[in-house]
Protein backbone atom coordinates (compact mmCIF):
# COMPACT_ATOMS: atom_id res chain seq x y z
CA UNK A 1 0.00 0.00 0.00
CA UNK A 2 1.46 3.37 -1.07
CA UNK A 3 1.36 6.64 0.89
CA UNK A 4 -1.67 7.98 -0.99
CA UNK A 5 -3.66 4.86 -0.18
CA UNK A 6 -2.64 5.12 3.48
CA UNK A 7 -3.68 8.76 3.52
CA UNK A 8 -7.03 7.92 1.91
CA UNK A 9 -7.70 5.36 4.64
CA UNK A 10 -7.24 8.02 7.30
CA UNK A 11 -9.21 10.66 5.40
CA UNK A 12 -12.50 11.39 7.16
CA UNK A 13 -15.83 11.12 5.38
CA UNK A 14 -16.84 14.24 3.52
CA UNK A 15 -20.50 13.76 4.35
CA UNK A 16 -21.22 10.84 6.72
CA UNK A 17 -25.02 10.98 6.46
CA UNK A 18 -24.89 10.56 2.67
CA UNK A 19 -22.74 7.45 3.08
CA UNK A 20 -25.14 6.28 5.79
CA UNK A 21 -28.12 6.76 3.46
CA UNK A 22 -26.37 4.78 0.74
CA UNK A 23 -26.02 1.83 3.13
CA UNK A 24 -29.66 2.15 4.12
CA UNK A 25 -30.67 2.17 0.47
CA UNK A 26 -28.58 -0.88 -0.29
CA UNK A 27 -29.80 -3.05 2.58
CA UNK A 28 -33.28 -1.73 3.26
CA UNK A 29 -34.44 0.72 0.55
CA UNK A 30 -38.08 0.18 1.52
CA UNK A 31 -37.78 2.06 4.82
CA UNK A 32 -39.45 5.35 3.90
CA UNK A 33 -42.07 3.58 1.81
CA UNK A 34 -42.90 1.51 4.90
CA UNK A 35 -43.14 4.70 6.96
CA UNK A 36 -45.63 6.06 4.41
CA UNK A 37 -47.76 2.88 4.69
CA UNK A 38 -48.20 3.21 8.46
CA UNK A 39 -51.83 3.60 9.52
CA UNK A 40 -51.98 7.26 10.55
CA UNK A 41 -54.10 7.70 13.72
CA UNK A 42 -54.60 11.45 13.15
CA UNK A 43 -57.56 13.19 11.53
CA UNK A 44 -56.32 13.68 7.97
CA UNK A 45 -58.11 17.02 7.68
CA UNK A 46 -55.93 18.62 10.33
CA UNK A 47 -52.42 17.37 9.71
CA UNK A 48 -49.47 19.51 8.69
CA UNK A 49 -46.86 16.79 8.28
CA UNK A 50 -47.47 13.44 6.54
CA UNK A 51 -46.75 10.26 8.51
CA UNK A 52 -43.63 9.66 6.40
CA UNK A 53 -42.16 12.94 7.70
CA UNK A 54 -43.28 12.29 11.28
CA UNK A 55 -41.53 8.92 11.39
CA UNK A 56 -38.63 10.02 9.20
CA UNK A 57 -37.84 12.86 11.58
CA UNK A 58 -37.85 10.43 14.53
CA UNK A 59 -35.63 8.09 12.54
CA UNK A 60 -32.99 10.78 11.99
CA UNK A 61 -33.29 11.83 15.64
CA UNK A 62 -32.38 8.26 16.60
CA UNK A 63 -29.43 7.82 14.26
CA UNK A 64 -27.97 11.12 15.44
CA UNK A 65 -28.02 9.98 19.07
CA UNK A 66 -30.29 12.81 20.28
CA UNK A 67 -31.75 11.94 23.69
CA UNK A 68 -34.64 14.32 24.28
CA UNK A 69 -37.41 15.77 22.16
CA UNK A 70 -36.43 19.27 23.26
CA UNK A 71 -32.89 18.68 21.99
CA UNK A 72 -34.25 17.33 18.70
CA UNK A 73 -36.37 20.45 18.15
CA UNK A 74 -33.35 22.64 18.89
CA UNK A 75 -30.84 20.73 16.74
CA UNK A 76 -33.22 20.38 13.80
CA UNK A 77 -34.10 24.11 13.83
CA UNK A 78 -31.57 24.91 11.12
CA UNK A 79 -32.26 25.75 7.48
CA UNK A 80 -29.59 23.41 6.09
CA UNK A 81 -30.67 20.53 8.35
CA UNK A 82 -34.32 21.02 7.39
CA UNK A 83 -33.48 21.11 3.68
CA UNK A 84 -31.30 18.01 3.82
CA UNK A 85 -33.66 15.89 5.93
CA UNK A 86 -36.60 16.63 3.63
CA UNK A 87 -34.40 15.60 0.70
CA UNK A 88 -33.42 12.40 2.46
CA UNK A 89 -37.11 11.63 3.03
CA UNK A 90 -37.95 12.49 -0.60
CA UNK A 91 -40.53 15.00 0.63
CA UNK A 92 -41.35 18.53 -0.45
CA UNK A 93 -39.47 20.95 1.79
CA UNK A 94 -41.36 22.91 4.42
CA UNK A 95 -40.04 25.66 6.62
CA UNK A 96 -39.74 23.43 9.67
CA UNK A 97 -39.56 19.81 10.72
CA UNK A 98 -42.16 18.56 13.23
CA UNK A 99 -41.78 19.97 16.75
CA UNK A 100 -41.03 17.52 19.56
CA UNK A 101 -44.41 18.15 21.21
CA UNK A 102 -46.23 17.35 17.97
CA UNK A 103 -44.16 14.18 17.56
CA UNK A 104 -45.01 12.97 21.06
CA UNK A 105 -48.70 13.60 20.52
CA UNK A 106 -48.50 11.55 17.34
CA UNK A 107 -46.53 8.71 18.96
CA UNK A 108 -48.99 8.59 21.87
CA UNK A 109 -51.77 7.77 19.38
CA UNK A 110 -49.79 5.52 17.02
CA UNK A 111 -50.40 1.80 17.49
CA UNK A 112 -46.97 0.20 18.24
CA UNK A 113 -47.98 -2.72 16.04
CA UNK A 114 -47.42 -0.43 13.05
CA UNK A 115 -43.72 -0.09 13.89
CA UNK A 116 -43.53 -3.78 14.83
CA UNK A 117 -44.54 -4.55 11.23
CA UNK A 118 -41.50 -2.62 10.01
CA UNK A 119 -39.33 -4.30 12.65
CA UNK A 120 -40.51 -7.68 11.33
CA UNK A 121 -40.01 -6.69 7.68
CA UNK A 122 -36.42 -5.58 8.30
CA UNK A 123 -35.62 -8.90 9.97
CA UNK A 124 -37.22 -10.83 7.08
CA UNK A 125 -35.25 -8.78 4.57
CA UNK A 126 -31.97 -9.65 6.29
CA UNK A 127 -32.90 -13.34 6.53
CA UNK A 128 -33.67 -13.47 2.80
CA UNK A 129 -30.22 -12.07 1.99
CA UNK A 130 -27.48 -14.62 1.46
CA UNK A 131 -25.12 -12.00 2.93
CA UNK A 132 -25.85 -13.25 6.45
CA UNK A 133 -26.23 -17.00 5.86
CA UNK A 134 -22.87 -17.75 7.50
CA UNK A 135 -24.20 -16.38 10.80
CA UNK A 136 -26.52 -19.38 11.16
CA UNK A 137 -25.69 -22.00 13.76
CA UNK A 138 -26.15 -25.55 12.53
CA UNK A 139 -28.37 -24.14 9.75
CA UNK A 140 -30.59 -22.34 12.27
CA UNK A 141 -31.00 -18.65 12.98
CA UNK A 142 -29.90 -17.60 16.43
CA UNK A 143 -32.25 -15.36 18.42
CA UNK A 144 -30.81 -13.88 21.60
CA UNK A 145 -33.24 -13.07 24.42
CA UNK A 146 -32.57 -10.68 27.29
CA UNK A 147 -34.21 -7.90 29.29
CA UNK A 148 -32.99 -4.50 30.38
CA UNK A 149 -34.25 -1.70 32.59
CA UNK A 150 -34.91 1.52 30.72
CA UNK A 151 -35.40 4.08 33.44
CA UNK A 152 -35.95 4.26 37.20
CA UNK A 153 -36.99 7.03 39.50
CA UNK A 154 -39.02 8.08 42.49
CA UNK A 155 -41.84 9.37 40.31
CA UNK A 156 -44.34 7.04 38.66
CA UNK A 157 -44.59 8.39 35.11
CA UNK A 158 -47.64 6.28 34.23
CA UNK A 159 -49.70 3.45 35.71
CA UNK A 160 -47.83 0.78 33.77
CA UNK A 161 -44.53 1.33 35.59
CA UNK A 162 -43.29 -1.46 37.85
CA UNK A 163 -42.58 -0.69 41.49
CA UNK A 164 -39.65 -1.81 43.62
CA UNK A 165 -39.67 -1.45 47.41
CA UNK A 166 -36.40 -0.83 49.24
CA UNK A 167 -35.78 -1.43 52.97
CA UNK A 168 -39.24 -2.97 53.36
CA UNK A 169 -40.51 -2.80 56.93
CA UNK A 170 -37.75 -0.41 57.99
CA UNK A 171 -38.10 3.21 59.05
CA UNK A 172 -36.37 4.35 55.87
CA UNK A 173 -38.55 2.24 53.52
CA UNK A 174 -39.06 3.81 50.08
CA UNK A 175 -40.33 2.88 46.62
CA UNK A 176 -38.86 3.49 43.17
CA UNK A 177 -40.56 2.96 39.82
CA UNK A 178 -39.15 1.62 36.61
CA UNK A 179 -39.97 0.33 33.15
CA UNK A 180 -38.18 -2.53 31.41
CA UNK A 181 -38.24 -4.31 28.07
CA UNK A 182 -37.58 -7.87 26.92
CA UNK A 183 -35.70 -7.83 23.66
CA UNK A 184 -35.25 -10.57 21.06
CA UNK A 185 -32.44 -9.96 18.59
CA UNK A 186 -31.46 -11.89 15.48
CA UNK A 187 -27.73 -12.53 15.30
CA UNK A 188 -26.34 -11.82 11.82
CA UNK A 189 -22.62 -12.29 12.42
CA UNK A 190 -19.85 -9.66 12.56
CA UNK A 191 -21.34 -8.23 15.76
CA UNK A 192 -24.60 -7.34 13.95
CA UNK A 193 -27.83 -7.88 15.90
CA UNK A 194 -31.23 -7.01 14.50
CA UNK A 195 -34.27 -6.50 16.72
CA UNK A 196 -36.83 -9.15 15.78
CA UNK A 197 -39.35 -8.64 18.60
CA UNK A 198 -39.70 -6.36 21.63
CA UNK A 199 -41.99 -6.80 24.62
CA UNK A 200 -42.59 -4.27 27.36
CA UNK A 201 -42.35 -5.62 30.91
CA UNK A 202 -45.11 -3.62 32.53
CA UNK A 203 -48.16 -3.84 34.72
CA UNK A 204 -51.34 -4.96 32.99
CA UNK A 205 -54.76 -3.34 33.22
CA UNK A 206 -55.72 -6.17 35.57
CA UNK A 207 -52.91 -5.26 37.96
CA UNK A 208 -53.65 -1.55 37.78
CA UNK A 209 -57.30 -2.09 38.68
CA UNK A 210 -56.67 -4.53 41.54
CA UNK A 211 -54.83 -4.52 44.82
CA UNK A 212 -51.10 -5.11 44.49
CA UNK A 213 -51.44 -7.89 47.04
CA UNK A 214 -53.78 -9.90 44.81
CA UNK A 215 -51.91 -9.89 41.51
CA UNK A 216 -48.15 -10.15 40.99
CA UNK A 217 -46.37 -7.60 38.86
CA UNK A 218 -45.19 -8.41 35.38
CA UNK A 219 -41.74 -9.98 35.12
CA UNK A 220 -39.17 -11.23 32.61
CA UNK A 221 -40.40 -14.84 32.65
CA UNK A 222 -43.98 -13.75 31.89
CA UNK A 223 -42.77 -11.45 29.13
CA UNK A 224 -40.83 -14.35 27.57
CA UNK A 225 -44.07 -16.26 26.93
CA UNK A 226 -45.53 -13.20 25.19
CA UNK A 227 -42.43 -12.51 23.09
CA UNK A 228 -42.27 -16.21 22.13
CA UNK A 229 -45.88 -16.02 20.91
CA UNK A 230 -44.99 -12.90 18.92
CA UNK A 231 -41.95 -14.53 17.27
CA UNK A 232 -43.85 -17.71 16.42
CA UNK A 233 -46.70 -15.72 14.89
CA UNK A 234 -44.39 -13.51 12.83
CA UNK A 235 -41.86 -16.20 11.83
CA UNK A 236 -43.84 -19.49 11.96
CA UNK A 237 -41.44 -21.62 9.88
CA UNK A 238 -38.11 -20.03 10.69
CA UNK A 239 -35.56 -22.56 12.07
CA UNK A 240 -34.55 -20.96 15.38
CA UNK A 241 -32.11 -21.44 18.23
CA UNK A 242 -33.08 -19.45 21.32
CA UNK A 243 -30.10 -18.25 23.35
CA UNK A 244 -30.58 -16.79 26.81
CA UNK A 245 -28.97 -16.36 30.23
CA UNK A 246 -29.35 -18.48 33.36
CA UNK A 247 -32.72 -16.99 34.31
CA UNK A 248 -34.27 -19.05 31.53
CA UNK A 249 -33.31 -22.46 32.92
CA UNK A 250 -36.89 -23.45 33.60
CA UNK A 251 -39.38 -26.06 32.52
CA UNK A 252 -41.67 -23.37 31.14
CA UNK A 253 -39.01 -21.95 28.81
CA UNK A 254 -37.85 -25.38 27.66
CA UNK A 255 -41.42 -26.48 27.00
CA UNK A 256 -42.17 -23.29 25.08
CA UNK A 257 -39.16 -23.92 22.83
CA UNK A 258 -40.20 -27.55 22.34
CA UNK A 259 -43.79 -26.62 21.51
CA UNK A 260 -42.57 -24.10 18.92
CA UNK A 261 -40.06 -26.58 17.39
CA UNK A 262 -37.17 -24.33 18.42
CA UNK A 263 -33.78 -25.39 19.68
CA UNK A 264 -32.27 -23.65 22.69
CA UNK A 265 -28.84 -22.93 24.19
CA UNK A 266 -29.23 -21.51 27.70
CA UNK A 267 -26.50 -20.36 30.04
CA UNK A 268 -26.22 -22.65 33.05
CA UNK A 269 -24.96 -21.35 36.38
CA UNK A 270 -24.48 -23.06 39.71
CA UNK A 271 -27.63 -22.96 41.75
CA UNK A 272 -30.01 -22.27 38.87
CA UNK A 273 -31.07 -25.92 38.68
CA UNK A 274 -28.94 -27.91 41.11
CA UNK A 275 -30.33 -31.30 40.02
CA UNK A 276 -28.61 -30.92 36.63
CA UNK A 277 -25.17 -30.39 38.17
CA UNK A 278 -25.70 -33.21 40.68
CA UNK A 279 -26.57 -35.75 38.01
CA UNK A 280 -23.74 -34.56 35.78
CA UNK A 281 -21.16 -34.86 38.57
CA UNK A 282 -22.40 -38.35 39.43
CA UNK A 283 -21.56 -39.65 35.99
CA UNK A 284 -18.33 -41.68 36.06
CA UNK A 285 -17.20 -40.49 32.63
CA UNK A 286 -17.76 -37.40 30.53
CA UNK A 287 -17.06 -36.65 26.91
CA UNK A 288 -14.07 -34.35 26.48
CA UNK A 289 -12.45 -32.30 23.74
CA UNK A 290 -8.98 -31.34 24.84
CA UNK A 291 -8.80 -29.50 28.16
CA UNK A 292 -11.39 -26.88 27.21
CA UNK A 293 -14.65 -28.70 26.58
CA UNK A 294 -16.50 -31.32 28.59
CA UNK A 295 -20.06 -32.48 27.93
CA UNK A 296 -22.72 -35.09 28.47
CA UNK A 297 -26.04 -35.73 26.75
CA UNK A 298 -29.36 -36.86 28.24
CA UNK A 299 -29.36 -35.44 31.75
CA UNK A 300 -32.74 -35.49 33.42
CA UNK A 301 -34.19 -32.07 34.37
CA UNK A 302 -37.64 -32.45 35.84
CA UNK A 303 -39.49 -34.32 33.08
CA UNK A 304 -37.12 -33.44 30.27
CA UNK A 305 -33.73 -34.60 29.02
CA UNK A 306 -31.18 -31.81 28.54
CA UNK A 307 -27.62 -31.84 27.28
CA UNK A 308 -24.92 -30.06 29.31
CA UNK A 309 -21.65 -28.62 28.01
CA UNK A 310 -18.83 -26.95 29.94
CA UNK A 311 -16.19 -24.68 28.49
CA UNK A 312 -13.04 -23.58 30.32
CA UNK A 313 -11.42 -20.36 29.17
CA UNK A 314 -7.86 -19.50 30.14
CA UNK A 315 -6.45 -16.00 29.74
CA UNK A 316 -3.18 -14.37 30.72
CA UNK A 317 -3.83 -11.20 32.71
CA UNK A 318 -1.71 -8.04 32.30
CA UNK A 319 0.20 -8.98 35.45
CA UNK A 320 1.20 -12.30 33.83
CA UNK A 321 -1.08 -14.48 35.99
CA UNK A 322 -3.38 -17.03 34.39
CA UNK A 323 -7.12 -16.47 34.79
CA UNK A 324 -9.47 -19.43 34.41
CA UNK A 325 -13.22 -18.95 33.80
CA UNK A 326 -15.77 -21.73 33.42
CA UNK A 327 -18.92 -21.44 31.34
CA UNK A 328 -21.75 -23.91 30.94
CA UNK A 329 -24.88 -24.23 28.84
CA UNK A 330 -27.84 -26.58 28.57
CA UNK A 331 -29.23 -27.38 25.15
CA UNK A 332 -31.61 -29.75 23.42
CA UNK A 333 -29.12 -30.17 20.56
CA UNK A 334 -27.29 -33.49 20.79
CA UNK A 335 -23.67 -32.57 21.50
CA UNK A 336 -20.97 -34.27 19.45
CA UNK A 337 -17.27 -33.74 18.90
CA UNK A 338 -18.15 -32.13 15.57
CA UNK A 339 -20.58 -29.53 16.87
CA UNK A 340 -19.40 -28.88 20.46
CA UNK A 341 -17.35 -25.79 19.62
CA UNK A 342 -20.16 -24.39 17.49
CA UNK A 343 -22.53 -24.73 20.45
CA UNK A 344 -20.02 -23.02 22.75
CA UNK A 345 -19.53 -20.15 20.29
CA UNK A 346 -23.29 -19.78 19.91
CA UNK A 347 -23.73 -19.73 23.67
CA UNK A 348 -21.13 -16.99 24.00
CA UNK A 349 -22.95 -14.92 21.37
CA UNK A 350 -25.47 -14.06 24.09
CA UNK A 351 -23.19 -11.19 25.07
CA UNK A 352 -23.93 -9.57 21.71
CA UNK A 353 -27.31 -8.39 23.00
CA UNK A 354 -25.57 -6.69 25.92
CA UNK A 355 -22.69 -5.10 24.01
CA UNK A 356 -24.11 -4.54 20.51
CA UNK A 357 -27.62 -4.06 21.84
CA UNK A 358 -28.27 -2.47 25.21
CA UNK A 359 -24.87 -0.97 26.03
CA UNK A 360 -24.47 0.90 22.74
CA UNK A 361 -28.04 2.18 22.90
CA UNK A 362 -27.61 3.39 26.46
CA UNK A 363 -24.09 4.79 26.42
CA UNK A 364 -22.60 5.12 22.93
CA UNK A 365 -25.23 5.62 20.24
CA UNK A 366 -28.16 7.12 22.08
CA UNK A 367 -29.95 6.99 25.38
CA UNK A 368 -32.87 4.53 25.53
CA UNK A 369 -33.00 5.11 29.28
CA UNK A 370 -34.30 8.63 28.72
CA UNK A 371 -38.10 8.85 28.86
CA UNK A 372 -38.93 11.06 25.86
CA UNK A 373 -42.58 10.90 26.88
CA UNK A 374 -44.55 9.97 29.96
CA UNK A 375 -47.22 8.34 27.83
CA UNK A 376 -46.93 4.55 27.86
CA UNK A 377 -47.75 4.07 24.16
CA UNK A 378 -45.40 6.84 23.07
CA UNK A 379 -42.63 5.23 25.14
CA UNK A 380 -43.09 1.96 23.26
CA UNK A 381 -42.92 3.73 19.91
CA UNK A 382 -39.81 5.67 20.90
CA UNK A 383 -38.12 2.39 21.82
CA UNK A 384 -39.15 0.68 18.57
CA UNK A 385 -37.84 3.58 16.49
CA UNK A 386 -34.51 3.28 18.32
CA UNK A 387 -34.33 -0.40 17.38
CA UNK A 388 -35.07 0.29 13.71
CA UNK A 389 -32.56 3.13 13.46
CA UNK A 390 -29.84 1.42 15.47
CA UNK A 391 -29.76 -1.62 13.22
CA UNK A 392 -29.37 0.47 10.07
CA UNK A 393 -26.57 2.30 11.87
CA UNK A 394 -24.91 -1.03 12.66
CA UNK A 395 -24.96 -1.81 8.93
CA UNK A 396 -23.34 1.55 8.23
CA UNK A 397 -20.65 0.91 10.83
CA UNK A 398 -19.78 -2.52 9.45
CA UNK A 399 -20.36 -2.26 5.70
CA UNK A 400 -19.04 1.28 5.30
CA UNK A 401 -16.80 2.32 8.19
CA UNK A 402 -15.21 -1.05 8.93
CA UNK A 403 -14.99 -2.15 5.29
CA UNK A 404 -13.26 1.11 4.38
CA UNK A 405 -11.05 0.95 7.47
CA UNK A 406 -12.39 4.26 8.78
CA UNK A 407 -11.56 4.39 12.46
CA UNK A 408 -14.07 6.08 14.76
CA UNK A 409 -14.79 5.87 18.45
CA UNK A 410 -18.27 4.52 19.16
CA UNK A 411 -19.16 7.66 21.07
CA UNK A 412 -18.30 9.85 18.05
CA UNK A 413 -20.34 8.10 15.35
CA UNK A 414 -23.74 9.60 16.18
CA UNK A 415 -22.48 13.18 16.82
CA UNK A 416 -20.61 13.14 13.51
CA UNK A 417 -23.72 11.97 11.69
CA UNK A 418 -25.68 14.78 13.32
CA UNK A 419 -23.06 17.35 12.37
CA UNK A 420 -23.23 16.21 8.75
CA UNK A 421 -27.00 16.86 8.54
CA UNK A 422 -26.30 20.53 7.90
CA UNK A 423 -22.69 20.44 6.77
CA UNK A 424 -23.40 20.89 3.09
CA UNK A 425 -26.52 20.84 0.94
CA UNK A 426 -27.08 17.45 -0.63
CA UNK A 427 -28.09 17.46 -4.27
CA UNK A 428 -31.71 16.32 -4.60
CA UNK A 429 -30.93 14.23 -7.66
CA UNK A 430 -28.28 12.31 -5.71
CA UNK A 431 -30.71 11.50 -2.93
CA UNK A 432 -33.79 10.73 -5.02
CA UNK A 433 -32.09 8.61 -7.64
CA UNK A 434 -29.18 7.05 -5.79
CA UNK A 435 -30.68 6.67 -2.36
CA UNK A 436 -34.42 6.40 -2.71
CA UNK A 437 -35.18 5.36 -6.26
CA UNK A 438 -36.43 1.98 -5.02
CA UNK A 439 -38.78 3.72 -2.63
CA UNK A 440 -40.24 6.07 -5.22
CA UNK A 441 -40.97 3.44 -7.87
Amino acid sequence: MNREQERAKRRPEKNPVVEYNKIQNKYYPELFAKFAEVNDPRNQSYIEYPVRVMLGTMYYKCISGISSMQEMTLKFNDDAVVENLYSFMSEEKKEYLPHGVIENEFLARLNPEELEKIQKDIAYSMIRRKTFDDARVLKRWQIIIDATELDEGYQKKNEYYLSRCYNRGEADEFTKYHRSVLEAKLYLGNNLVCSIASEAIQNSEEYINQSEKKIKQDCESKAFIRVAEKIKKQFPRLPIIITADGLYVSQKVIQTCTDNSWNYIIRYKKGSASSIAKEYQSLPEKEKIGSEIEYQNQIMFQNTDVNLIYYTEKKIKPDGKEQTTEFAWITDITITKNNARKIVNAGRNRWKIENQGFNRQKHWQGNIEHACSWNEQAQKNHYLMEQIADFIKQLYEYFYLAKNEIKKLQKNISPELLASFGRQPTKPEDIKVELHSAVLN
